[in-house]
């Protein structure tokens, strides 16, 4: 199935936000706020002017905010990286946001565990 012209380019570009912003986080920002921060997935607008980057921070909800925090600090920095490694003409506003699906799941593990643990075996049929 074809695409349509341009529809492939958004996500293009989200995967190369997510490489380059996870790269200086591993490589090159010093922040201590963002140590431990995963880049889950970042969605583009079509237009290409502004990226959610969804990120994973373990922790306390208080780590989470500084960790929002430290990445909104560091936004003009992320952005001036990505400048050089875009061949767009638009760089991105970058927009920091958490992804909870990965508390989400693990809660909703939790719960069915629990329920498992509460209910008594089901009996054979004889």
């Amino acid at each position: 199935m074809a695409m349509k012209g341009g529809s492939r380019r958004p996500e293009q570009v989200g995967e190369t936000i997510r490489q380059v912003v996870t790269d200086a986080l591993l490589r090159e920002v010093r922040d201590p706020r963002v140590g431990f921060v995963t880049v889950t997935h970042v969605q583009v607008t079509n237009e290409l002017s502004h990226a959610k980057v969804m990120v994973a921070v373990p922790g306390s909800d208080q780590d989470k905010e500084r960790a929002l925090e430290g990445l909104k600090s560091a936004a003009g920095f992320f952005r001036s990286k990505l400048a050089k490694a875009l061949t767009t003409r638009v760089v991105p506003e970058l927009h920091f946001d958490l992804d909870r699906g990965l508390e989400h799941a693990a809660r909703i593990n939790e719960l069915l565990e629990q329920v498992r643990r509460e209910s008594p075996p089901a009996e054979e049929p004889s």
